[in-house]
């Protein structure tokens, strides 16, 4: 089967797009009916697009690569949605530099004349954003939000009222909706609470107690994570020194806890969130950790060398946005596989009813339950192993 891609019409031509990474056991498109609803809106209002226009939350390159020619600035929390829209322009024939591509923790445009959102699955990261952009829209900014009728909430419309100004909605089409927003300069705008930071719980092992940072649209923010939780007092902790990888690392705190377990591991946190890496960087900062530890934003274990690492420790998402999905888990245990030595352990947090000991026996030839709770397991393969 051959990786999917799809043509989205719209009222600037054509476009062949996909998601990242290609998956051919991926049904889902690279863009949907919120995405179609935006760009006809702009082109049957002939909203002018010759000024700055920003892009918050573009989630494959679909937005900006249909408005290209009029050089937009893309800002996105995700490292696969960059990857994404580099091939999804490189398909469209645009020139390199087209599109500006930000980051979230990147400083934002100082003006900004159109900008469109399509509403994140995080509350706390749209919050975050219209914060950080408030100051560079203008009273003659067109603001416009899209997202399907089940992602925009009362509360959504609430965030863009309160930070940018009076805000309506339009008629649904196709499940998908609008959000239109008149910017009022003068309105007093609410303080950006972002970062947050606060002290773990106790009886949690190395981290109780321990402070802890968050960034805007990092999973659980605003509180410890129950899997995390059930995770931290099953480490395995204490055979160090090693080189231990924490793969989709979040805030940081199951690789910060083994840092401080083996003050002589050298620990690399990984994610495809900029925001989680950031907050993985603060947390393990913010706990004075002695020895050496790497950050990267990236695709899982890509670039990591083959059969280098002795511990990789995981909590893998099973969400793609709003999609449930296992392709994410699975291209993890991939990547762990290749990059673990011979003898080199894979642990995995996870819901009991998602399976992943199947996959890992097929992957590894092992599997072996290390925790159970009522809701999580904690589960470890061996690489060069065999099932006993």
């Amino acid at each position: 089967m051959s990786d999917r891609t799809d043509r989205l019409t719209t009222p600037w031509g054509e476009a062949v797009l996909a998601r990242f990474p290609q998956d051919p056991r991926d049904r889902l498109r690279a863009w949907d009916a919120s995405d179609e609803y935006l760009l006809r809106h702009l082109a049957d209002r002939q909203v002018p697009l010759s000024g700055r226009v920003v892009v918050l939350g573009d989630r494959w390159g679909a937005l900006v690569t249909a408005l290209a020619e009029h050089r937009p600035v893309q800002i996105t929390d995700s490292h696969l949605t960059q990857e994404a829209t580099r091939a999804n322009l490189a398909r469209a024939g645009v020139e390199p530099g087209a599109v500006r591509m930000l980051t979230t923790q990147d400083t934002p445009p100082d003006r900004i004349d159109v900008l469109l959102v399509r509403v994140p699955k995080s509350l706390a990261l749209l919050e975050e954003q219209l914060l950080r952009l408030a100051p560079a829209v203008h009273r003659d900014t067109v603001v416009v939000g899209t997202g399907m009728v089940k992602e925009i909430h009362t509360s959504t419309l609430r965030l863009f009222e309160r930070i940018l100004g009076p805000t309506r909605t339009s008629l649904a089409e196709r499940k998908a909706r609008l959000i239109l927003c008149s910017p009022d300069p003068a309105a007093e705008r609410p303080a950006n609470p972002w970062p947050l930071r606060y002290a773990l719980p106790d009886g949690i092992g190395t981290m109780s107690g321990r402070p802890v940072v968050n960034h805007a649209g990092v999973f659980c923010a605003d509180r410890l994570d129950i899997g995390t939780r059930f995770f931290l007092g099953h480490l395995p902790v204490g055979d160090g020194p090693r080189r231990v990888v924490d793969l989709g690392c979040g805030n940081g705190v199951v690789g910060t806890a083994v840092a401080l377990a083996e003050p002589g591991s050298e620990v690399l946190f990984t994610d495809e969130s900029f925001p989680a890496v950031a907050s993985a960087q603060d947390t393990y900062r913010a706990n004075g950790v002695p020895g050496h530890a790497e950050f990267r934003v990236g695709d899982g274990l890509a670039g990591v060398p083959d059969a280098s690492v002795d511990l990789v420790l995981n909590n893998p998402p099973f969400h793609s946005h709003q999609a449930t999905s296992d392709a994410a888990a699975w291209r993890m245990f991939t990547g762990a596989r290749r990059v673990l030595r011979p003898g080199g352990e894979l642990w995995v947090v996870g819901n009991r009813h998602l399976g992943y000991h199947v996959a890992l026996r097929r992957l590894f030839g092992n599997s072996r339950v290390v925790a159970s709770g009522p809701k999580f397991v904690v589960l470890k393969a061996v690489r060069g192993q065999r099932s006993r």
